[in-house]
């Protein structure tokens, strides 16, 4: 790109004048009276020798200028009453401290080709919207999506990698004629807190259903795509004509998580990221030659950016066993090896590298319509940039091998672990050991689980629906009575407004008769509150319990994973890890 596409003139790099404010933690572009104008577009105190601008605080964006009114003389800029007055030019005198204007800031946006450059660049850099905007291309959601990302729950973006093999180099590997499938595809979900995170790998040779799938056409018209059975997990995307739109129902219909948004990249986007912050340092265990994907690297660890990186993530034959989910740990792997160069002062503190990164992000993503502009892409950011990598963790879904196959070229779903696993993500439990919130957990348990437990003959509730599937409360009474002993219950019909969480209230006096329902229902301590009793049929006090739309069914555990099973594979993004 010559000087005048990156705003330099007289050698002077704008990147060079943004300043760090240690004051806000924020850039702010500073310019000297004796320095050239720079192609920024952001506000600036005009020269006693340059017309001042139309409007206070505005100044043009790069490559436009504003006609000239002949014979129009342009009236300097007013001061306030009782102001001293301007010097006089030539005069030399000393300048005011200026205090920091709002109207100096360029609107903030972090992104990149993944969520995980949102995650790692929020905060970091100002960027030109008009031209970033043009950048970034967009497809429909087809009404699959929840309508997107909400600052207020839990966020889950599907990040799906396509093997398309457009761009400049990309045709010579492997298969050059590719619709582009899921080769791929990452669920992301950030806890309602900001204090976790969960990046779930889905397999590509994972067998599943995918359903029928709603497309727009480029004519602007929709058509159903028929759905298939037990084929594929990649083919829900560029199989037939399906979108991204179909992968995230198909992610729907296999974990139960509906996705707000999705984010495509294809190859291209891990070389331009990763050339964008000057590569990233990766850590192999071994010698690592795979012709496949041409990568070749010595045991010990590497600073690769470009062909080498896409290699890197490319490369199965040469690591593991040799299959797509050996390459999925070198995936995880490069991930947080890039989150790591975001996260670091080398990255932060350099406008240039930011500015880089924010072209190269926004034209290697395509994005859902729920989040098609900068402004939305800033938003979600922001909220992502609340997370600490430490608490980031990789997982992948539990799988084994087809047991239909001779040849092991497939994996199905593990019973046994995966739902405890979507379960988890539903439910907003963290991968990670985050402190605080097993401290809080295990206060709220200790309090109101542990002591005495009533006979069940002796509980008195009163039982409300709240948000479960109608009949619920009937169900419930039906088998509290009959299989559990709780002959003093009732049903009290509807709750007055619907719960997310199914609660149980009772008076202090009722405690032990509320550690019983609690071990019979499988409550939390989280769903036990104290408060007071309510008067049932018969005039004496009662609980009150009000299934909330969590509710499963009568006999069913309330209580969600507290912890990742047994021999789940996760790792962290603020770790080392080695490929081996």
């Amino acid at each position: 790109m010559d000087a005048q596409g990156r705003g330099r003139a007289d050698d002077i790099d704008p990147a060079d004048q943004w300043v760090l404010n240690p004051n806000t933690g924020e850039y702010e572009l500073r310019l000297g009276h004796s320095a050239p104008q720079s192609g920024v577009p952001a506000p600036r105190r005009p020269r006693p020798s340059e017309e001042a601008p139309s409007a206070r605080g505005r100044t043009d964006a790069p490559g436009r200028s504003r006609p000239e009114t002949p014979g129009r003389a342009v009236p300097p800029p007013r001061r306030r009453r009782g102001a001293p007055e301007e010097p006089l030019p030539g005069r030399r005198g000393r300048r005011p401290a200026k205090k920091a204007s709002k109207s100096k800031k360029v609107l903030l946006w972090t992104g990149g080709t993944m969520a995980f450059v949102l995650v790692a660049g929020a905060g970091a850099a100002y960027f030109y919207i008009e031209h970033l905007n043009d950048n970034i291309a967009s497809v429909s959601d087809d009404g699959a999506s929840t309508g997107g990302f909400q600052k207020d729950k839990a966020i889950n973006i599907l990040l799906i990698g396509t093997d398309k093999r457009t761009g400049k180099g990309n045709g010579s590997y492997g298969d050059a004629g590719s619709v582009g499938h899921a080769d791929t595809t990452i669920l992301l979900h950030v806890s309602k807190d900001r204090s976790n995170a969960t990046a779930l790998s889905i397999p590509r040779d994972l067998i599943t259903d995918v359903p029928d799938c709603p497309t727009t056409q480029e004519d602007g018209t929709q058509k159903v795509i028929p759905g298939t059975q037990k084929v594929r997990f990649n083919t829900s995307l560029g199989q037939d004509g399906r979108t991204p739109s179909c992968t995230m129902r198909t992610v729907t219909e296999l974990t139960g998580v509906k996705p707000d948004n999705f984010m495509v990249a294809d190859f291209n986007a891990v070389k331009t990221l990763t050339s964008a912050v000057g590569g990233v340092e990766v850590c192999v265990g071994k010698d690592l030659d795979d012709p496949d994907s041409h990568l070749k690297l010595s045991k010990g660890t590497h600073t690769i950016e470009g062909e080498q990186a896409l290699a890197f993530v490319r490369t199965r034959h040469a690591v593991g066993f040799g299959g797509d989910l050996s390459r999925i740990g070198l995936q995880q792997q490069f991930l947080s090896a890039l989150m790591r160069k975001l996260k670091s002062n080398d990255t932060l503190t350099s406008p240039s590298k930011m500015l880089d990164l924010a072209e190269a992000g926004t034209k290697a993503l395509t994005v859902d319509s729920q989040l098609d502009s900068i402004g939305k892409l800033k938003d979600l950011g922001l909220e992502l940039g609340k997370l600490n990598t430490k608490n980031l963790t990789f997982t992948t879904i539990p799988v084994i091998d087809n047991p239909t196959e001779k040849v092991k070229a497939t994996v199905v779903l593990n019973e046994s672990t995966a739902p405890q696993v979507f379960e988890m993500i539903r439910n907003d439990v963290s991968f990670t050991a985050v402190k605080e919130q097993k401290k809080k957990e295990a206060a709220a348990v200790a309090a109101r689980l542990k002591g005495a437990k009533a006979p069940a003959s002796e509980l008195r509730v009163r039982i409300l629906n709240g948000g479960a599937v109608a009949g619920s409360a009937q169900e419930t009474l039906s088998w509290l009575q009959n299989e559990e002993g709780v002959t003093k219950s009732e049903n009290a019909g509807n709750a007055p407004a619907p719960l997310a969480k199914t609660t149980l209230e009772y008076a202090p006096d009722q405690a032990d008769q509320a550690r019983r329902l609690a071990d019979l229902m499988g409550l939390s301590g989280s769903a036990m509150k104290p408060g007071e009793s309510v008067t049932n049929d018969q005039g004496l006090p009662a609980m009150t319990l009000t299934l909330g739309k969590d509710f499963e069914g009568a006999g069913i555990s309330l209580t969600a994973p507290s912890k990742a099973p047994e021999g789940v594979q996760k790792s962290t993004a603020d770790k080392v890890e080695c490929a081996k």
